[in-house]
């Protein structure tokens, strides 16, 4: 399906602000419907490899014994499996590259196979050209109301026109709306905090053709006391501003697919806004602690979250065309999860840059 500019899809979303996937089973409360997470740590095995099995589980290990698995298809193209969790286009995929030269991925589609769900992605070096490149891969699909009590969680995907998707855990509207010059803001309503900005949130770039599109979030706030908007802007490989597909999702004080007990161990970091910056059951708010390396180099320490089967995932905030992505896999240090960060301007350079993180473990 060739993906169209997403100024052609604006009305479309508000029209299915509501809409749940139809496929997937119904949410048991807190409880993503089907998801996976993996670690692509070497982008150049054959099909079908099983992947670090440290860094992966999903939803279907609750029934079956098996384990994701990946393979390369060509240059910079790489496809995951999870296995027995098949739920056609529903839900979101994000992915983010695992390097320290500026490589960075696309998502170009997701889809069944049989009874498995296969993720397909397409990575690039700066400048746009294909580069086996490693990196964690997250897919979720979730249905249903759950209660306010266990946190809350969201997410939009836009595609096409027929294409289009979002998902609340409040029941209330997701909608989109364009911004000019290949930006968008994503309004999410009735997620957010009585006390302010909260959560974390996350963006993905889509593009079927596997064209070289990287997209950031450029900035985010609380409104109307409990809605969120988060504002998306998309590049191509000359750091041009470009309409690009996109999956986006938010979560607060739930994991980053969507659900909570389990896990329990699960934690995000945004600097200089406490609610943003959580760990549970690490103390709750203002836990998690950056420290730079040197320019463009951070590490995020996540106390209490080094466990077996955990997932990261990052992106850049703020404006321009700089990014940043994880500079390498994740690590422990005692009971402490440490994520190394690393961001570059358009040409793969290091440049001090604003992030998002999120961390996860399976339980």
């Amino acid at each position: 399906m060739r993906l169209r500019p997403l100024a052609l899809i604006v009305a479309l979303v508000a029209a299915l602000a509501t809409v749940v996937p139809g496929t997937a089973e119904p949410a048991r409360a807190a409880t993503a419907d089907r998801w996976g997470f993996a670690l692509v740590d070497n982008p150049n095995v054959p099909a079908w490899t099983t992947l670090d099995t440290n860094r992966q589980w999903g939803s279907w290990k609750a029934s079956f014994p098996g384990w994701a698995q990946g393979g390369k298809l060509g240059a910079g193209r790489f496809q995951v499996r999870f296995p027995q969790v098949g739920a056609g286009s529903d839900g979101v995929v994000h992915v983010t590259p695992i390097n320290s030269n500026g490589n960075y991925c696309t998502v170009v589609r997701w889809f069944q196979a049989g009874p498995d769900e296969i993720v397909e992605v397409q990575c690039f070096a700066p400048g746009g050209g294909p580069a086996d490149t490693a990196f964690a891969v997250l897919w979720t699909v979730s249905s249903g109301i759950a209660p306010p009590n266990s946190g809350t969680y969201a997410y939009l995907r836009a595609a096409s026109p027929d294409d289009v998707l979002t998902y609340n855990s409040t029941g209330l509207p997701v909608s989109i709306g364009p911004m000019g010059n290949g930006g968008y803001r994503v309004k999410l309503s009735g997620v957010g905090s009585a006390l302010g900005l909260a959560g974390n949130v996350q963006v993905t770039a889509i593009d079927a053709a596997g064209a070289a599109r990287r997209c950031k979030i450029s900035d985010w706030y609380a409104f109307n006391v409990l809605d969120i908007a988060a504002d998306v802007a998309c590049y191509d490989s000359a750091g041009k501003p470009t309409e690009t597909a996109f999956s986006l999702s938010y979560h607060r004080q739930r994991a980053v697919f969507g659900s909570f007990t389990p896990p329990r161990y699960f934690g995000y970091y945004f600097p200089f806004v406490s609610q943003a910056n959580y760990n549970n059951p690490g103390g709750g708010m203002g836990v998690n602690t950056i420290y730079t390396v040197a320019p463009g180099y951070y590490r995020v320490r996540y106390p209490l979250l080094a466990l077996a089967q955990t997932h990261a995932q990052v992106v850049a905030m703020g404006t321009g065309s700089d990014y940043c992505h994880l500079a390498e896999p994740w690590s422990h240090l005692g009971p402490t999860a440490e994520v190394g960060v690393a961001c570059y301007d358009n040409a793969g350079l290091p440049i001090d840059q604003r992030f998002l993180s999120t961390f996860t473990s399976k339980d």
